[in-house]
């Protein structure tokens, strides 16, 4: 009986061709980095209802609710155009990711060392110079559906450029600066208030958009004041006010997933 079964896995490993491993490795890439992709874009939710739907409209054929039943099959029977419509932004992401090569290759973790090192120096610059602002370092939820976008700029990290957007005579001083994979993203962004009534009264305006942003997303997010001419660092709804170089250098190697000395 066992050398019988040993000879039958022997004989159905013999009819898998390296072309087979091949196409099997291809789908569980793409299969994983679209999994990767509807985290970041915080679809899981949708794609959730979508399966309540799919099991109610089971469930309406296996109890006979004819009405219910057909209004879900209509539905189910033009899901490719809903899907289209549903997720157009997170497919034009997703192409665009394809188009630039991220989808299958990391990000360079030279190139991300060195944007965290001129983030890091940026906005400890900024602070040194009594200048005022908010700086987002995206993470693996897209903050678009939270924050009331600003201007455009998908520049490189640089620190005198950090510290160039928030000299007060800018233009684009007021609003966070976002960094989305490893660039500027945009600027002047508005972030949303946090509406936790336990936050100490004396916290600003710009305090409390830092922490409602993180409250809803997994953001990290710095405040630079230019009051005290410190750094805060918010993550989680929580705030550490007067944090030091070292501390803002940790947290972004953190979030870029780099190895920090």
């Amino acid at each position: 009986m066992l050398p019988t079964l040993f000879e039958n896995i022997i004989f159905l490993f013999s009819q898998i061709r390296l072309a087979d491993f091949f196409d099997i490795i291809l789908v569980w890439i793409i299969v994983y980095r679209l999994l990767l992709l509807v985290q970041k874009t915080g679809t899981a939710q949708m794609l959730s209802g979508l399966a309540v739907l799919a099991i109610t409209y089971l469930a309406s054929q296996g109890l006979e609710l004819y009405t219910l039943n057909w209004l879900l099959e209509k539905f189910f029977s033009n899901l490719f155009v809903i899907a289209v419509i549903l997720f157009q932004g997170e497919i034009r992401r997703a192409l665009a990711h394809i188009g630039s090569g991220a989808f299958f290759t990391g990000q360079n973790r030279a190139q991300d060392t060195q944007v965290a090192e001129e983030l890091a120096k940026g906005i400890m610059s900024t602070a040194a110079r009594g200048y005022g602002g908010l700086v987002v370092v995206e993470k693996d939820i897209l903050v678009d559906n939270y924050i009331e976008n600003g201007l455009d700029l998908d520049s490189k990290v640089s620190s005198e450029l950090i510290t160039s957007i928030f000299h007060p005579t800018s233009p684009i001083h007021d609003g966070a600066v976002l960094i989305r994979q490893g660039r500027i993203h945009s600027v002047s962004n508005v972030l949303p208030l946090s509406k936790n009534p336990a936050l100490d009264k004396n916290l600003g305006t710009r305090h409390r958009a830092a922490i409602g942003l993180t409250e809803e997303t997994d953001a990290l997010v710095f405040v630079i004041s230019e009051e005290y001419q410190s750094v805060g660092l918010v993550q989680g709804g929580h705030l550490r006010p007067h944090v030091e170089l070292s501390d803002v250098r940790f947290a972004i190697y953190q979030a870029f997933g780099l190895k920090h000395d």
